[in-house]
């Protein structure tokens, strides 16, 4: 029996998604999406598994697998035969690898392959096609983990109550777990992406679905709740519904990806908002027997999960080649397409089952042959894309290459400075040394146009809080220059004025400092770490008279055109974004110049 209003909550976490995907200044915390689908599963998973058990006595996990997949794998499948082509028509950066996302994904430990990779989940130049499977591998990992733990509760309990308490127990027990591991490792990890991918700290939400399963059940109803059901009315049960979508909406619009409010509290609260709903339209349902759900709605839901798959690297692929708004119009004019395709068409076919589309029967064995040549020959295509990618993109290897040339400038610095050493008062020689992160590294070459003797420290990746320590490294070498450029910040996280101050109090005397105000196009201005850090330097600039500001921030937002098709924070190398960077430091260091050093 298909439970009403289900329908709802599904739709409700894919639209989440793709707002959150299509628009993330807007709607920063839609990755709370993936949540609801969790909490869902973990509950539609585990009340399945009660209703069986306590009809036949037993639980056909064979079975059960088998149904999972035939709905889980085939999509997957369709998904990369027809989307790692089409990546062909981009830069190289998005196809570098990728056999090992392909073989990732197929073996559903995506978000495994994202923590081995180091990869941030926001903040990726050249973002992974397939990273959005990440979730598929905790589903996937969650059915191995709890078929096996309900096969031993089966094994020892000898009634559906004694299953239903241990059932009740063992969620309750691993959900706390999980929500305490990512409590507890919020204070401590440099990345947040780390808890966000990690199985065991983001796993439970399903088992707070499964612990509301064992107190209300699916088809066969608990007694408990049977009585709710009997006191509840249809405005009563809408209204909790609401309440909940309410704070999932609130979710939506404020909750930052980067913040660790949001691993604190953040996913508790929406996967206990989603609870809610779902509590609430499972007594709907009881309250609505003569009442359909919307067609529309019935729809979405189905192909809910094609448009999961399909809309990333559909939109990862048009972003690069049109204009914001066609490309999230094609995205979903082809996710519709072809998550309908999978799901009305293909499916059921690998099943064995009749195929039926917009109601009209269709039978699909007389094309068989055709069916699996195309399958065939795109199953060559991708392995022929996998086999011969370049290992490295044109980002990565520019990169390497930036390195050498730093490093080689740096030895030669090193020498000169040795040979022509002209010292200040505070026998600090005069000069500029650059700390940057992948933004520097990318705009090396302007760097050296425009400021040829000045000394680049630059790396990818390199978070905020290193600052403190390289200047230090520097200091203690005595090989820090009289300017010293920070150009960090993209990566950071929320106690970057912890990280800036200590920064200021350990600054070595007859120096000056310049910060680089960061700049983030994805996220709404006021909303951005990086905005807040920026704001944040003026306020240290005007405080201290040996720190000027070059304001990187305010000439990207002057530049619209060194964005295009690209993250937002890594500007086009084709444009003039690494002469324009460089411009920036080179005009903060002229008006330095003018101002003491640190006393």
């Amino acid at each position: 029996m298909r439970i009403k209003w289900f329908s709802t909550i599904r739709v409700i976490g894919m639209l989440f998604v793709l707002l959150y995907h299509f628009y993330i200044s807007f709607f920063p915390g839609g990755f709370v999406g993936v949540d609801l689908f969790f909490t869902l599963s973990g509950y539609l998973t585990t009340a399945l598994f009660l209703d069986e058990y306590k009809k036949q006595q037993t639980i056909d996990f064979k079975r059960f697998f088998q149904r999972r997949f035939y709905r889980i794998f085939p999509p997957v499948a369709f998904t990369l035969l027809i989307t790692t082509p089409l990546a062909l028509l981009i830069r190289n950066d998005f196809i570098a690898g990728i056999g090992r996302q392909i073989m990732a994904t197929l073996g559903f430990m995506t978000n495994f392959f994202e923590l081995l990779s180091g990869s941030s989940y926001e903040n990726q130049f050249t973002p992974h096609l397939f990273l959005h499977t990440w979730s598929l591998g905790i589903e996937v990992q969650f059915y191995l983990l709890w078929a096996l733990i309900i096969w031993g509760i089966t094994r020892f309990a000898k009634t559906i109550g004694h299953v239903r308490g241990m059932v009740f127990l063992t969620s309750g027990f691993l959900f706390l777990t999980s929500f305490l591991t990512m409590f507890v490792s919020s204070f401590f990890v440099t990345s947040f992406s780390t808890i966000y991918f990690a199985t065991w700290t983001h796993i439970f939400p399903f088992f707070l679905g499964s612990i509301l399963a064992s107190l209300t059940g699916l088809n066969t109803l608990t007694r408990p709740f049977e009585k709710v059901i009997a006191n509840w009315d249809i405005k009563r049960a809408l209204s909790v519904i609401a309440g909940a979508l309410a704070v999932e909406v609130l979710l939506l619009l404020i909750l930052p990806f980067d913040s660790i409010w949001t691993y604190l509290i953040g996913f508790l609260l929406s996967s206990l908002a989603t609870a809610t709903m779902i509590y609430g339209a499972r007594v709907l349902h009881e309250k609505t027997e003569h009442i359909k759900e919307p067609a529309i709605l019935l729809s979405l839901s189905n192909i809910s999960y094609g448009i999961y798959l399909f809309h990333w690297p559909f939109y990862t692929i048009f972003s690069q080649l049109v204009n914001h708004t066609l490309a999230v119009l094609l995205t979903l004019v082809c996710s519709i397409l072809f998550a309908s395709i999978s799901f009305y068409l293909l499916e059921p076919y690998l099943a064995g089952k009749n195929s039926s589309f917009f109601h009209i029967n269709i039978d699909l064995k007389p094309y068989t042959k055709w069916i699996w040549g195309t399958v065939a020959a795109l199953s060559l295509a991708l392995l022929g894309i996998s086999l011969f990618a370049p290992k490295l993109g044109n980002f990565e290897r520019e990169s390497l290459v930036n390195n050498l040339y730093q490093a080689q400038r740096q030895m030669t610095a090193t020498r000169s400075a040795a040979e022509n050493a002209q010292a200040t008062n505070y026998n600090v020689e005069k000069g500029t040394t650059i700390i940057g992160d992948s933004v520097s590294v990318r705009a090396s070459e302007g760097i050296q146009s425009l400021l040829p003797t000045a000394q680049l420290d630059g790396a990818v990746s390199r978070n905020l809080s290193e600052a403190d320590n390289l200047v230090q490294l520097y200091q203690n070498s005595h090989s820090l220059k009289e300017n010293v450029v920070i150009a960090l910040g993209t990566n950071t996280s929320e106690n970057y004025q912890e990280l800036l101050d200590e920064l200021i109090e350990h600054f070595p005397k007859g120096h000056r400092l310049i910060f680089v105000t960061p700049y983030d196009g994805n996220h709404a201005s006021e909303q951005a770490l990086t905005y807040q850090i920026g704001q944040y330097e003026r306020q240290l600039a005007k405080k201290y008279d040996y720190i000027s500001i070059a304001d990187w921030y305010q000439v990207s937002k002057e530049n619209p055109h060194i964005w295009t098709n690209t993250d937002l924070v890594h500007f086009n190398l084709a444009t003039d974004g690494a002469i324009l960077f460089a411009q920036t430091i080179q005009s903060a260091l002229e008006q330095a110049d003018n101002q003491p050093v640190k006393p």
